[in-house]
């Protein structure tokens, strides 16, 4: 994700669509703060069924040139920085697990091979669950591996 991204395709789009608030959010959090790559964002929410919601946004991409353009690449460094972020953000709200697709390794371009050993490096010691999904397939739950320090 990126900067003052329109959140147009995969994960990001499905977000998009079932928490339309959290999508308004992020935009106006974008306007207002000026958020750089590298960086998280905490959204909490309800959704139509009064289920309560937390979703970290990380910014592992450049913004967009221009309004409603294409984000640029990612990069590992602002993946690594944006997982310290999340890591910060789950031990303070004291997060009892969290799930991840493939960071930054769909539009934003980055090999797999790169990212996760930055998952492991920044999570792998959380003693929370840590689920990385493999391949997102929207409404299923994830049937992975839990990230760990040691492998």
């Amino acid at each position: 994700m990126a900067p003052d991204d329109d959140w147009k395709s995969g994960l990001a789009l499905a977000l998009r669509q079932r928490f339309p608030s959290l999508h308004k959010d992020f935009r106006h959090h974008c306007h207002q703060q000026n958020p750089k790559p590298g960086s998280a964002w905490l959204w909490q929410g309800v959704d139509q069924g009064g289920r309560h919601w937390r979703i970290a946004c990380l910014l592992t991409q450049e913004p967009p040139a221009h309004q409603g353009g294409h984000p640029g690449k990612a990069h590992t460094e602002y993946v690594n920085q944006s997982l310290h972020a999340l890591k910060q953000m789950l031990e303070k709200e004291k997060v009892k697990s969290v799930a991840l697709p493939r960071l930054a390794c769909g539009v934003g371009g980055l090999d797999w091979k790169h990212v996760e050993p930055l998952i492991q490096a920044q999570l792998g010691g959380l003693k929370i669950p840590v689920l990385v999904y493999a391949k997102y397939v929207a409404n299923v739950a994830a049937k992975e591996p839990q990230a760990s320090a040691a492998k």
